[in-house]
């Protein structure tokens, strides 16, 4: 399964398949207990409150695809300063992306994803650099998404345990509100995520990051959403490190085309240094 949430859709769009976020099921016991709670409380605005799983599965029908291919601009701000890039991207799935940066300071510069392994490519270098340690943790391009975002695995089911804690209203949306806790021993880059989903369209309009200090690490919103045939797509998220001042990135998908065949060659590290 795929984990449709804020960051997975823009990740989708920049490097694999994901903005705006997540794919979780809890245990039984204890999604039953939170149900409970959300009735007793009188936390729930409706007459039902679906499972999380439940929730999970309607948001991956907006958010699956097996393949995409897309346009887009990234507006990174620090301090007040704009930088745009724009870019090409061809994703299969969970596991193979290629991004092509097309503005011009960045003309030629490529991101590929096979599996667990990225590669970034500048023509400027002799070769390609294949990222690993502390430079998976460094803003990708300069922006709010760090390439560990990028790497992060699709199995969050198997990271975190999940639960449905509410029911919210959100930019005149009704939310149901999702929050997951790493369990023991997992290894992610956040140790709980807080997601709002809007109850009617099922997709992810609001994730919040933590540490397990409880720190706020990360925020990303949904600002525009459209129907593409039949799904809901986000089509501009922004993305906020908090741990940088003034600091955001805006990624804004211009067209985008899924289902379509892309040529085999097309995820390899000939076509990543490719001049």
């Amino acid at each position: 399964m795929r984990k449709p949430t804020i960051t997975r859709i823009l990740i989708a769009a920049i490097v694999t398949c994901s903005v705006v976020m997540m794919i979780m099921v809890a245990h039984p016991s204890q999604e039953a207990y939170a149900r409970k709670d959300l009735y007793t409380s009188g936390i729930a605005q409706i007459a039902q409150v679906p499972a999380a799983s439940e929730i999970i599965e309607r948001m991956e029908q907006n958010t699956d695809f097996k393949t995409a291919y897309y346009e887009a601009r990234m507006e990174i701000t620090q301090r007040e300063r704009v930088n745009t890039k724009t870019m090409r991207a061809w994703i299969e799935g969970n596991d193979r992306a290629l991004v092509e940066f097309t503005s011009k300071r960045d003309l030629g510069t490529r991101i590929l994803k096979i599996n667990d392994d990225l590669w970034l490519f500048s023509p400027t270098a002799e070769e390609e650099v294949r990222l690993s340690g502390e430079m998976l943790n460094q803003g990708m391009m300069g922006s709010d998404f760090s390439y560990q975002d990028a790497l992060e695995s699709a199995q969050l089911m198997e990271l975190y345990d999940g639960s449905v804690t509410g029911v919210e209203t959100l930019d005149d949306r009704q939310c149901y509100v999702l929050e997951l806790v790493a369990r023991e021993d997992a290894k992610v880059s956040y140790y709980r995520r807080k997601i709002w989903v809007d109850r009617e369209r099922y997709l992810g309009l609001r994730e919040e990051l933590y540490a397990p200090s409880g720190k706020l690490l990360k925020q990303s919103s949904v600002e525009s959403i459209e129907k593409l045939g039949d799904r809901y797509y986000p089509m501009s998220v922004v993305m906020e490190d908090m741990t940088r001042k003034g600091s955001s990135t805006r990624f804004i998908i211009e067209s985008i085309v899924f289902d379509q065949a892309i040529p085999a060659d097309t995820f390899t590290r000939q076509r990543l240094t490719a001049r």
